[in-house]
Order: structure tokens, then sequence, then C-alpha cells
């Protein structure tokens, strides 16, 4: 018997409790997954505000201390990482709090990560190629509760986190199964006071998610309806939390989106995200709002290979036109977000255009794109970009 359905490994997300007001639950999901003594790992901008006061609260109330690492940079690095290290074995800590955005989120997983391995371990040795993840003594990764508080990277239903070499200004995604948060509390609240141009570029993160997922080659069903419904969600919402960021409906299907975008694209990322990496590493623009100024150029760039799929999309979200209908709402979508215009909006310089596309054919994320990236096809795009 011939088939042409190919053989492919599926993970699918961890235990999630969703909900306004759920992060009152937080010190009993610690003490069921065996952290008595955690580290809350946030973000400066966010270890000050009532939010993160609140949910030490609640850890503190139930006796489990309210210990807090947040020297986490924007893109956060290897030196950010071995702060929170010494700071996680200086307190005896027993597991992480992720509590955040993407970077406090994705630092948090390093931490876990890498507090308990052998010293001749370096995290670069992780990164997410072939079975590397296998040099990690599995055992001593320590268990993560993600806590999100804005809906666009998803990291907290992932097993990988992205960390910047700050050597070679390149990110690197290091990836175990073991980084998968064994709890997520998703509370919409916790998203309102976001900053609007963070609910912009995160919202717009999740659209890219789950967009690149829906157009990648591979063969991932599950997938394929999680990111069109995803998108669907970010369409329908992000221009009202936006204008209105106290509507928590509107707030709790972002935060599903934001999910459902790191959830699809296990079945691969593309062009908008092996642009996006590059440039915020180099140029420490924020990742979302990078993928948001380069998405509508990828779509053309992409067109011969996704215009069917993506006119279904159109159908499915009741966008009329098809293609071109699709992009003209994204175009209509970025001006309502005030997100810049162009790469040379953010600061991009067109001498950099050459490095920019080395580091860009090296993204991992290239190899989910539809349509082959070449050093010449690339080169043009982010001419296109600017």
């Amino acid at each position: 018997m011939t088939h042409n359905v190919p053989n492919r490994n599926w993970s699918y997300p961890t235990a999630i409790k969703f909900g306004v007001g759920r992060i009152a639950e937080l010190a009993d999901h610690c003490k069921a997954s065996g952290i008595t003594k955690p580290l809350l790992v946030t973000d400066k901008a966010l270890a000050s505000l009532p939010i993160t006061a609140a949910a030490l609260d609640v850890l503190d109330a139930a006796g489990l201390g309210r210990a807090v690492f947040s020297e986490v940079d924007p893109n956060p690095n290897e030196g950010n990482m071995a702060a929170g290290i010494a700071v996680y074995q200086a307190g005896g800590h027993d597991g992480v709090v992720a509590f955040g955005g993407g970077s406090a989120l994705d630092l948090g997983k390093m931490i876990a990560l890498m507090a308990g391995q052998r010293a001749d371990l370096s995290v670069w040795d992780l990164e997410d190629i072939d079975d590397w993840y296998t040099r990690a003594d599995a055992a001593a990764i320590a268990p993560v509760i993600a806590v999100p508080t804005t809906a666009g990277t998803g990291s907290e239903v992932g097993r990988a986190g992205v960390l910047t070499n700050s050597v070679t200004h390149k990110k690197k995604i290091i990836f175990h199964p073991k980084l998968m948060p064994v709890v997520t509390i998703c509370d919409p609240a916790l998203t309102v006071g976001m900053p609007r141009f963070i609910t912009a570029g995160t919202g717009m993160d999740a659209l890219a998610h789950c967009l690149e997922a829906y157009c990648s080659p591979f063969y991932h069903p599950m997938s394929q309806g999680i990111a069109l419904e995803g998108m669907r969600l970010v369409f329908e919402n992000l221009t009202k939390v936006y204008d209105n960021p106290n509507d928590l409906d509107a707030r709790a299907h972002m935060m599903s989106a934001a999910a459902m975008g790191a959830v699809a694209f296990q079945k691969g990322l593309g062009a908008i995200h092996s642009l996006s990496h590059p440039i915020g590493a180099v140029y420490n623009t924020h990742h979302g709002t990078t993928n948001a100024v380069v998405m509508p150029m990828v779509l053309d760039y992409n067109r011969s290979a996704i215009e069917e799929r993506i006119n279904a999309a159109a159908a499915y979200l009741g966008i009329a036109g098809g293609f071109d209908g699709f992009k003209a709402a994204v175009m209509d979508l970025r001006a309502k977000l005030s997100i810049p215009a162009n790469l040379t909006a953010m600061g991009v310089k067109a001498e950099d255009l050459d490095m920019l596309t080395d580091m860009a054919l090296e993204d991992p994320s290239c190899g989910g794109n539809p349509i082959t990236m070449t050093r010449e096809n690339t080169r043009a795009l982010f001419d296109a970009c600017m």
C-alpha cells in the first residue's frame, strides 16, 4: 500500500487555567507542582507594578516567600540568565514562576533549564538543532509555572525560549521538552495595564504566529485549524483592546489567540520571523512590532505559493477580495495600531542589509517558509521592507 502522508511528531500543550482572577490560584498550583520556594522571574518594568505585587502577595500568604528576579532585558541574553541563576541558587529555590511578556517567560525558562546543569554545559549547546536537547540532564530542570501578562508570544505554552547571544548578536532558540510549563495561568485581567504599543506589538506577534503556521507547507492539520481560528480572534479583537484597554472579553480572546499561535507554530514559521529575529538582535526592536512591519511584504514575497490558502482564510474570516483583501486587512490593522510603515522607520540602516540577510538565512524559521529563501530573494525582500 502506497501513501503520501508523512510521519510527524506532534506535541500539545499543558494544563491551562484560563479566566479572570485566576492568579489567585498561583500558590495552589506551585504546591501541586512540588514547588515550595519559587523564584518569580519578571522584567524591570513589571517588577514595580501592582499586578506583580499581587502575585507575590498570593505566594507570600501561602508561605512560599516573595523572591523576585527582574534583571531581564527586552531581548534577554546569557548575562541576564547567569545573573538569574546566581539568584536562584543563592536562594535555594526549587521552581520558577515566569511572570510577564515573552522576555520574562523565556528567561524564566532558561533559568529553570540551566540552574541545575553541570558546569561544562553551555546553554548554546542546547540550541533547537537535531536532538541537542538530549545533552541536558532532564531530571535537573526545575518546574516552571507560566503567567503571561501580554497576549503575544505564546511562550507560556511552548517548549523553547529565545536567548540573544550578546557577543554575536544572534537570537538562538533553546529547546527542551521539559521547558513546557507544568501549569499556565492565563488571567486576562493581568493584560489590562499593558502600554498601547505593547498591546499592538504583542497582538501582531500572535497574528504573525498564526499566519506563518497557517502558510507553512508542513503537514499538521491540528495546527492548521488552530492557526485559522487564532487569526479570526486577532482580527476581531485586537483593535478593541487597543481602543479600550479595559475590555476584558476582548482581552480574553487575545490571550487565547496568543496561546493558539504558539501551539500552531509547531507546524513551522517563515520569513516574517527569519527577518524579525536578526533585526531584533541587532537593533533591539520590539519583536512583535517588527513582525508587523515586515508582514505585508512577506505576504507579497510568498504570494505564488500561498494565494489559494489565503483566499480560503479570507473567506473564513469574512474578508472580501481573497488574497488582496486579506493583505488590505493587514495594512488596515497596522494603520489602526500605529505600526511603523517600514524598516527604515524602525531605524534599520541600508548598509546592514547584507549582514541581516546572512543572519536571516541562518535563522531556523526560514526552513518553514513556503518559498525557499535564497540569498538573492531574501536580500530583495529586505529591500522591499525598507
